[in-house]
């Protein structure tokens, strides 16, 4: 069942009397970005505003930026499998867009290593070989229901195309990217609202100190 923000908006001020202000900060902050993706009108605001409503449920203050986000971002969606009592990611996953998972596992505009390579960084010649590699990991992930796996690898897809986008490595409105973005829309428009009521059903649980609290 997708959520949207005005079912979990209502449900966040019904309950957030009962839980420490960190989670409720994070939902609170999730929602903000959550309520202006549904208003957005074109695919390339739609995502930035949803990433950064994923970003505020998940992200933590960090020091060297870019290997601990990763490791937290890891951590970040083993914990959401397993609290995924109801098995809605993996639904959402296999059952309502086995297409568009497929489709971005095999665009190499949104694998990282094909990216270093056009940019002549080095150790990234060998990119064919590990997009393959990252293919058939996702295959097996598929094949054995590894819904952990498999997600990690969809976010990385979806983190290069968040960063073509942010760090303005495309043109607003291009037609070189609808595809990819339009997938990625419609994957991240029904697991970002699925992460946040995950994250509401388990309140309970540490989910750590927000970036930048209230002070």
């Amino acid at each position: 069942m997708k959520s949207n923000h005005a079912e979990l908006k209502a449900r966040h001020r019904e309950e957030r009397h009962a839980w420490h202000e960190y989670i409720s900060l994070r939902v609170h902050r999730a929602l903000s970005w959550l309520n202006r993706a549904e208003q957005c009108e074109d695919e390339d605001g739609r995502f930035i505003f949803l990433w950064i409503a994923f970003n505020a449920a998940y992200a933590h203050e960090l020091g060297e930026y870019r290997e601990l986000e990763r490791r937290t971002f890891g951590r970040f969606l083993s914990r959401l499998v397993e609290l995924d009592r109801d098995g809605e990611i993996e639904s959402v996953l296999w059952q309502q867009f086995p297409g568009p998972v497929r489709v971005l596992l095999g665009n190499k505009y949104v694998f990282q290593p094909f990216w270093n390579h056009h940019n002549h960084l080095p150790d990234s010649d060998d990119w064919e070989e590990r997009f393959n590699l990252a293919n058939r990991a996702a295959n097996r992930a598929i094949a054995a229901r590894d819904i952990g796996k498999l997600l990690g690898i969809v976010f990385a897809r979806l983190y290069t195309l968040r960063n073509q986008l942010v760090h303005g490595g495309a043109t607003w409105n291009s037609q070189v990217n609808r595809d990819q973005l339009r997938d990625a829309n419609a994957i991240m428009g029904t697991l970002v609202p699925l992460v946040i009521r995950i994250m509401m059903d388990n309140a309970g649980e540490y989910w750590g100190e927000p970036c930048y609290p209230v002070v």
